[in-house]
């Protein structure tokens, strides 16, 4: 309820900035540079990131049409907490840690399909959807930003309240429970999002 009433979800320092970028925690970019104050124009050291902007594909060459959504199948697997995207000839475009679902929200499993993308969503938050929600909540609307509840993209499904998205925390990922969306960090969401079209096949596995 506090998040609803800032201006913007943004990062909260530049260190943080620089691990989503780099995909690494800000405590390790810290020990990498243990001098540095991370001020403008100043060198650090950071991890050679090379797909952090273009999405992985298959080798060139075997390029089978991926702008048509029947080409591409997202598969959540709830055991392995993991998200595997293949194309229409079964190459591996991506895999990814995920968190799926809890006891209280499981990962609903079947198959459903991409209905749309948002990024830099706005999140309409609704306790009646939150088993843990706090008694004196009410709806609220938090404002885009790394830090919104969803991150940076939110990928809708045919499943009613479901989807997969970013996360403020990425060094939970695959570690903690969620309320049965599909989480990922930010820049594999983004990722994600460049390769799925509405009418893409998801399908969430045990």
């Amino acid at each position: 309820m506090a998040q609803a009433a800032l201006p913007a979800l943004n990062y909260r320092d530049a260190v943080e900035e620089l691990g989503e970028r780099f995909h690494a925690s800000p405590a390790l970019l810290r020990r990498l540079n243990p001098a540095a104050k991370f001020a403008a124009g100043e060198e650090i050291l950071v991890p050679n990131v090379l797909d952090t902007v273009q999405p992985v594909g298959p080798p060139r060459g075997q390029q089978t049409g991926g702008e048509n959504a029947a080409d591409v199948i997202v598969t959540v697997t709830r055991s392995t907490s993991s998200i595997t995207i293949t194309d229409g000839s079964g190459h591996r475009l991506l895999y990814a840690p995920v968190t799926t679902g809890s006891q209280h929200d499981p990962l609903p499993i079947g198959e459903w399909k991409v209905t749309g993308v948002r990024r830099n969503p706005e999140f309409h938050y609704n306790p009646q959807l939150f088993w843990d929600a706090e008694p004196t909540h009410s709806k609220a609307t938090i404002k885009a930003g790394p830090n919104n509840p969803v991150g940076v993209v939110w990928i809708d499904i045919t499943r009613p309240h479901y989807g997969l998205h970013g996360t403020p925390e990425p060094s939970k990922i695959g570690k903690t429970e969620s309320h049965g969306c599909v989480r990922l960090t930010n820049w594999d969401a983004m990722k994600v999002a460049s390769l799925v079209r509405p009418g893409s096949r998801v399908v969430f596995a045990e």
